[in-house]
């Protein structure tokens, strides 16, 4: 039985509330892209949490038209590498075309497509970027294969409750080489079963900023009743 390596951490006392991603996800196998190491992708656009996580890098896709000030915003913040979604749905054809080519210029490490984008795209997409096309997949009767016959280089698999089971189908019809990218759900045990099936990075949904802002605000509220 391999030992278990010790990690020697050190803390900054302003910066010691962070986000951190469960530490399950770290079992995957990651995906090199340009040359970094991805296993943990952070799924934000609050610029005040991707400044703080442990995330190896940033999925900022948003349920709005793609635009280039969200992305500038987030890529001037983030200390780790970021896909950038880039439409495919709503904004799709050229216009998700150039949008993609910008979040290249600006120094993403990689487009987010959304589920609805037609393979036309995809390839239009490929002949014009350098970086990799990442392809969201949500259910097992998408047309994946159209999507990587057309470009796509990597699948985000985002299929709710069924994730680990898409997942596991899509291993088995292409084998160790094709990378993927899943979420890994609110567990230990079903990102971990997410890992066994075969994908090799995992998104991670952080808690809102309202949220924690409780947390701090309840512990703010018991230190004053305890002068």
């Amino acid at each position: 039985m391999e030992k278990e390596k010790y990690i020697p951490e050190v803390k900054s006392q302003l910066r010691s509330r962070i986000i951190e991603v469960p530490s399950v996800i770290y079992k995957a196998s990651g995906i090199k892209i340009l040359g970094t190491r991805i296993k943990s992708l952070l799924f934000s656009t609050d610029v005040a949490i991707i400044k703080n996580t442990n995330a190896n890098s940033i999925i900022a896709v948003y349920p709005f038209t793609p635009q280039l000030s969200i992305t500038q915003a987030i890529l001037e913040v983030a200390p780790v590498p970021v896909f950038a979604g880039v439409g495919g749905g709503l904004t799709t054809g050229k216009r998700s075309v150039d949008i993609a080519l910008q979040a290249e210029l600006m120094g993403a490490y990689g487009v987010v497509i959304n589920a609805p984008t037609a393979p036309e795209v995809i390839s239009k997409m490929y002949n014009r970027i350098d970086i990799p096309i990442i392809a969201t997949v949500v259910t097992e009767y998408d047309d994946y294969k159209a999507k990587l016959d057309a470009g796509a280089r990597i699948l985000n698999i985002s299929g709710g409750a069924k994730t680990a089971q898409i997942v596991k189908k899509i291993r088995d019809e292409y084998g160790k080489e094709l990378p993927i990218i899943a979420t890994g759900g609110p567990t230990d045990n079903s990102i971990l079963a997410t890992i066994e099936a075969g994908a090799n990075s995992i998104t991670y949904t952080p808690p809102c900023t309202a949220d924690i802002f409780a947390e701090v605000m309840s512990k703010y509220r018991k230190d004053k009743e305890q002068k």
